[in-house]
């Protein structure tokens, strides 16, 4: 059978196993073992095991179950909340204080937790209903923190960007620091648009501001400081080359457990058991999402599926731009269906071959690829930062939630827009600080 047309049998065999409600990581298998054993014969199926497995034997990997404890000893404290009040404090002489302070807290949060729906739950919880309180409109409170939300897999540390380095073998390093900028411009142009809305919205009052004395803003400091000197230090240990990201990593974890532990008085063994069995949880469904991702690359190049594609592609006389229209529109539609981790360990060894080829940096294009998945979090069905915004704040409709995170899908569209036009958004940092890369 022509390759080209396996290919499209099994993507749409794959879509329809997960759509079954099969979990990611079982149906990336059974497709693997199915089209393996039909078109391969039974031979084929001794390497699974070894390839299953070694796909695991990766050092790297060890950086993934320590963010993640990282984040949920933070998630799992008042941080969010003492964040959000430190930042309104701190900002609140601003037109929009309000507003302002809850995106800032978003991006601060994600940058801690790196879980993108544990950022709408801690910021959210205490945002949204300060917000609709003094008048803001219920879309813009519920979008604003959805939206911010989405900042968790696009600033350092990244999990997302972790299992993009893995799956497309790029230094986990450079994909952080390529985060930055364009986070900052995500936080950015939300913030902008939230104002707009607000002052569109004919209360003028909302972007007044509010006045705390300097005790109150000094007060709250030392609660968020240290968790901020965290992140500082495991960026710092990280590019300053005192340690690998796997070592930082469990170093930042630790003292996040620590810092929970002393200042919050996180002492309860309950509560310690629930943040390193939820963080376990998470850690082996990615895990083993990579390992059947692994399986799966395995079916595509062993049935020549992959390198078809990539050599149909190349033989295209379309414009490289068009190309690449036509690539995030692949990965729209893939995030509105399918979570990120997902999608990168599906796509990756398909994509990477093809933007390579077009002369694309593949740095770049993990900044691209990562924001098409913030626009999935916020967008059906799956969506599932809209659920989480419902779940805490039910008595605004999912209509309203999603209406309001509208303008910030705009956004992060003008988002792509601009990288594609100044790539260096994406790339001048990394090869500042580690050098250009060859």
């Amino acid at each position: 059978m022509d390759p080209l047309i396996l290919g499209a049998i099994v993507a749409i065999s794959t879509i329809l196993i997960l759509f079954s409600g099969v979990s990611v990581a079982i149906g990336l298998l059974v497709v693997s073992t199915l089209f393996l054993l039909i078109f391969d014969g039974v031979r084929s199926l001794e390497l699974l095991p070894e390839i299953l497995f070694g796909k695991l034997d990766n050092f790297a990997l060890l950086s993934i179950p320590m963010f993640i404890i990282m984040g949920s000893s933070i998630a799992s404290t008042r941080a969010g909340a003492d964040l959000y009040e430190a930042l309104e404090r701190w900002l609140t002489r601003l037109p929009g204080g309000l507003v302002i302070s809850n995106l800032g807290a978003c991006a601060l949060f994600a940058a801690m937790s790196g879980s993108s729906p544990a950022t709408c739950a801690a910021i959210g919880k205490m945002g949204i209903p300060e917000m609709r309180k003094r008048g803001y409109p219920d879309g813009v409170a519920a979008g604003s923190i959805a939206a911010g939300g989405t900042l968790g897999i696009l600033i350092p540390p990244s999990v997302t960007m972790i299992v993009y380095g893995i799956a497309t073998e790029s230094s986990i390093g450079r994909l952080f620091l390529a985060g930055v900028i364009p986070g900052l411009m995500l936080v950015l142009l939300f913030m902008i648009w939230s104002l707009y809305s607000t002052w569109a919205s004919g209360n003028k009052s909302l972007l007044s501001t509010r006045s705390y004395s300097w005790k109150e803003r000094f007060e709250i400091l030392p609660r968020v400081l240290p968790f901020l000197l965290i992140i500082l230090g495991v960026l710092y240990a990280m590019y300053g080359g005192v340690a690998t990201p796997s070592e930082t990593a469990a170093v930042g974890a630790l003292l996040c457990l620590v810092i929970a532990m002393v200042i919050y008085k996180l002492w309860n063994p309950k509560d310690l058991w629930v943040v390193l069995r939820d963080s376990t949880r998470e850690s082996v469904m990615i895990l083993f999402i990579i390992a059947a991702a692994g399986v799966f690359s395995y079916m595509l190049s062993s049935l020549f599926i992959t390198q078809s594609i990539a050599e149909w592609i190349g033989t295209l006389e379309v414009n490289r731009w068009v190309l690449m229209f036509a690539v995030n529109i692949f990965l729209l539609i893939a995030g509105f269906f399918l979570p990120p981790v997902a999608v990168i360990l599906m796509a990756a060894p398909i994509l990477l071959p093809i933007i390579t080829a077009a002369g694309f940096d593949p740095i770049w294009f993990a900044v691209v690829l990562t924001i098409n998945m913030e626009i999935g979090l916020i967008s059906p069905p799956v969506g599932l930062n809209l659920y989480v915004i419902n779940g805490i704040a039910p008595e605004i409709s999912l209509k309203t939630i999603l209406m309001g995170s509208l303008p910030f899908v705009g956004c992060m569209v003008l988002a792509i827009i601009l990288l594609c036009l100044f790539p260096g958004l994406a790339t001048w940092l990394p090869d500042a600080v580690m050098g250009v890369a060859r």
